[in-house]
């Protein structure tokens, strides 16, 4: 059999980010490539065929950053679909699947799949110092354009991590809210680091009540606030660090009751909204809580290529 360890290489792509990572075991190191899928000025997204379009377009250049340096990959992990749950399913994920497939066919390295979600899970282990969380139970946000979950992880022979969802947003996800308050503003997607900056010129505190539904939240409300807020002259600072205030509180409210009802369990913060420095400020301190720095936490290949290393010597570990 081979020998540990060796380097692993992860693929992701998702609705808005093209990316690869290769993950050197040995030295506990990642090396990531990632370009964002181009997005007109005004719109808030892609539509699925025009991501593929531009995955198809982008992974090659990606991929060769990456494979000049590093030949001797032992395993491909490849994000295949959303999440690990039956009928999870993008179109954009084939893109990935079909170059790993292709790259495992030639060079003869294991071939590994997994889920854009457990990838962003693990970027975050990761990324925060706490890889020791895969053999342990502990809570999860995935908090993106496409998810605002709180997931009960524990270990799993199979999948490495086995995700629960406990809550989740009944409407608008928190990245989506971020991302169609800034469009009105006239930012460009995605929008959450203007965001970030507008808010931080405003000196404004609010104070947010929060309402969940059944352990879940709503953040419809938070858009069309951020609408009438504007209309009604209210300054671009000022809409944007309520905005954040708002969704920071939410995931505040949904930590506290999945302690309540989980047990007091580490959280770790994964997703492109999590990268957010004012959010992150808002929760830290609160919770046993860690944070993947914003490289990480943002669509990437590094977790993808993790679970590929996980997986690679859970089937040879026993020879």
């Amino acid at each position: 059999m081979s020998e540990f360890p060796g380097k692993f290489l992860g693929i992701d792509t998702s609705n808005y980010t093209t990316s690869a990572a290769v993950y050197a075991e040995e030295e506990n190191t990642i090396l990531q490539c990632k370009k964002l899928l181009p997005v007109k000025s005004g719109e808030c997204g892609l539509r699925q065929s025009d991501a593929v379009f531009h995955h198809t377009r982008q992974l090659g250049r990606v991929l060769k950053n990456l494979l000049i340096k590093h030949r001797d990959i032992k395993a491909v992990g490849v994000s295949v679909r959303p999440r690990n749950v039956d009928g999870s399913y993008m179109p954009c994920f084939l893109a990935g699947k079909t170059v790993a497939e292709i790259i495992t066919y030639t060079c003869g390295a294991e071939l590994f799949y997994t889920s854009h979600q457990i990838g962003h899970i693990a970027a975050a282990l990761y990324s925060c110092g706490r890889m020791d969380l895969f053999e342990k139970k502990f809570i999860a946000f995935h908090v993106s354009g496409g998810t605002t979950d709180c997931l009960l992880c524990t270990p799993d022979k199979k999948e490495i991590i086995k995700v629960e969802l406990f809550s989740a947003s009944l409407d608008l996800k928190a990245g989506q809210a971020v991302d169609r308050v800034g469009v009105m503003m006239g930012l460009d997607f995605p929008c959450g680091r203007e965001l970030e900056k507008l808010a931080e010129k405003s000196s404004e505190e609010f104070k947010i009540n929060i309402k969940l539904k059944d352990n879940s939240c709503c953040l419809s409300g938070v858009e069309n606030q951020c609408a009438k807020m504007l209309a009604q002259g209210a300054s671009y600072e000022y809409t944007a660090k309520y905005c954040l205030t708002f969704i920071g509180k939410t995931i505040e409210a949904m930590t506290e009751r999945a302690i309540g009802k989980l047990g007091e369990l580490p959280v770790v913060y994964a997703g492109g909204v999590m990268s957010d420095k004012y959010i992150k400020k808002m929760l830290e301190g609160r919770f046993d809580a860690y944070f993947a720095s914003p490289e990480f936490s943002c669509d990437n290949g590094a977790g993808v290529a993790v679970i590929a290393s996980k997986k690679y010597k859970r089937k040879y570990e026993k020879c």
